[in-house]
């Protein structure tokens, strides 16, 4: 890498719009200036026109659920989760609902058929056809201002749960991946080990499994980070670790200070097994075992009762909210409101990527507020864009380096077009406004990541020809 100066129109440096800033890049990728109010570009400097933020960090991803767009937005039911679960019912008790419903007259739930393309998916999946698949997804986020993804990784093992040559085959595909697209990754190596509560994993699921939290503790300390790369951890759902197991998952990543993440409460069948099986709230179980604290961050939270708000906001436990896969799939509204009134700091994610949009996942949170309770102004654009930047990266272990554009802070930035169709008009001033309520992806012009230009005026550097990468890897995990 080798030192660049940028010369950015306008800029959000401490909270405001900037206009004329000169931001150094060092050789290491961290910014050695940055400088306000110069009007001429310097010799040699490369122009970022437009409005320049902190790279945007996306807390959550599925990498392979980028195969199942269209898929999802057709077949997914209410019942449906970001990962391919029911909410805590076992098939057998939710195909019984269905015909049920039917015998009623009511609509079919057709989750069943969007479970079975995913786990097809899933099936086909191998080191290579992964890689090639994240490399494509994580050079569209890329093209979407994503400067440092959050890949919760379950899908570790061959087909019948037998591993890899190499254990980690899987998750160093997608660190490879990540490194090819040019963006910074947290691995959030997951824990998975049951269908539900008491129940042994599904001959799918087989490739989730490492059998015990001990055998997972084993086999993810193997997994090395890097420059561009941390390793994290992830306990699936407290209906995928058993209880017992629970503290061996967050002793692991207390022992390396690393980021802890877990879905949590993304629908009320999930809370219900749980009290059934357990007579507390997934929240409260995660709290008895010693799961929650400022490390962790809680995926979705999205059907929380006062007391589960309370403790997370307590214990500063992040939460990440994923809008258009909460709506996609017909979750519901999470309380992001009470939980960031309550002490919880909130990240934003893109999960099962119906769209990979973090400026649509700021603007949605707002907007689904808005709904829920018939009143605007919950949050400022200034306070969407912490959610979508600095906590989004404090929440994948990267809070103390980036997500702001000052001295000492890697030079990792996202240059949003202020003359589009959706942008023109508002003046500069607004720009932080015009960036989180009109914006989309397709507004990003610039992206660089450690002061390396990895997208210019809109085209990947680093990816060839991004759709056709997305289509050929997609097409071949679908088949003829």
């Amino acid at each position: 890498m080798t030192a660049q100066t940028y010369w950015a129109e306008h800029a959000w440096v401490d909270g405001s719009v900037r206009s004329d800033v000169v931001i150094v890049a060092a050789a290491n990728g961290r910014i050695t200036a940055v400088v306000p109010g110069s009007p001429r570009p310097p010799a040699g400097s490369v122009t970022l026109r437009g409005l320049t933020l902190p790279g945007l960090a996306n807390a959550h991803s599925h990498a392979f659920h980028r195969a199942l767009r269209g898929v999802v937005q057709a077949d997914g039911r209410a019942n449906a989760t970001a990962d391919g679960e029911t909410g805590g019912e076992t098939g057998g008790e939710a195909n019984g609902q269905a015909d049920q419903r039917r015998r009623e007259g009511g609509a079919p739930d057709s989750f069943w058929t969007w479970r079975e393309v995913m786990y097809g998916v899933a099936d086909r999946l191998t080191p290579d056809s992964y890689f090639e698949l994240a490399r494509a997804v994580y050079a569209e986020m890329a093209m979407a201002g994503i400067t440092c993804v959050g890949e919760f990784h379950y899908l570790h093992h061959a087909p019948g749960g037998a591993r890899y040559g190499n254990p980690n085959a899987m998750g160093e595909a997608l660190i490879a991946a990540a490194a090819e697209a040019g963006i910074r990754i947290t691995l959030l190596d997951t824990c998975y080990l049951s269908s539900g509560f008491g129940a042994e994993p599904n001959e799918h699921q087989l490739r989730f499994s490492d059998g015990t939290a001990e055998a997972w503790a084993e086999r993810v300390s193997g997994l090395k980070g890097d420059g561009n790369t941390r390793i994290g951890a992830a306990i699936h759902s407290v209906r995928a670790v058993p209880v017992d197991q629970l503290a061996t998952v967050s002793g692991w990543a207390d022992g390396r200070t690393a980021p802890l993440h877990v879905h949590l409460s993304e629908q009320t069948a999930e809370n219900d097994a749980c009290v059934e099986a357990h007579g507390f709230t997934p929240t409260r179980l995660l709290a008895d075992h010693g799961v929650l604290g400022p490390r962790t961050t809680a995926v979705h939270a999205t059907h929380l009762t006062p007391g589960d708000i309370r403790l997370l906001g307590h214990a500063a436990t992040g939460v990440c909210m994923c809008p258009t896969t909460e709506r996609d799939l017909a979750d519901g509204i999470g309380p992001a409101v009470e939980l960031q009134s309550a002490g919880s700091p909130l990240s934003l994610g893109s999960d099962s990527h119906a769209v990979i949009d973090i400026l649509e996942e700021a603007r949605a949170m707002e907007l689904d507020e808005r709904l829920r309770t018939r009143a605007r102004g919950h949050w400022t654009a200034a306070q969407l864009l912490r959610a979508a930047t600095a906590d989004g990266h404090a929440a994948l272990g990267w809070g103390a380096e980036a997500g702001r554009i000052e001295v000492g802070a890697l030079a990792d930035l996202t240059t949003i077009a202020l003359d589009s169709v959706r942008t023109a008009g508002p003046p500069p001033r607004l720009g932080a406004e015009t960036a989180v309520f009109a914006a989309t992806s397709a507004d990003v012009r610039h992206t660089v990541v450690g002061g390396r230009h990895v997208v210019r005026d809109g085209a990947h550097q680093l990816v060839p020809r991004v759709p056709q990468a997305l289509a050929e890897a997609i097409e071949a995990l679908h088949g003829p």
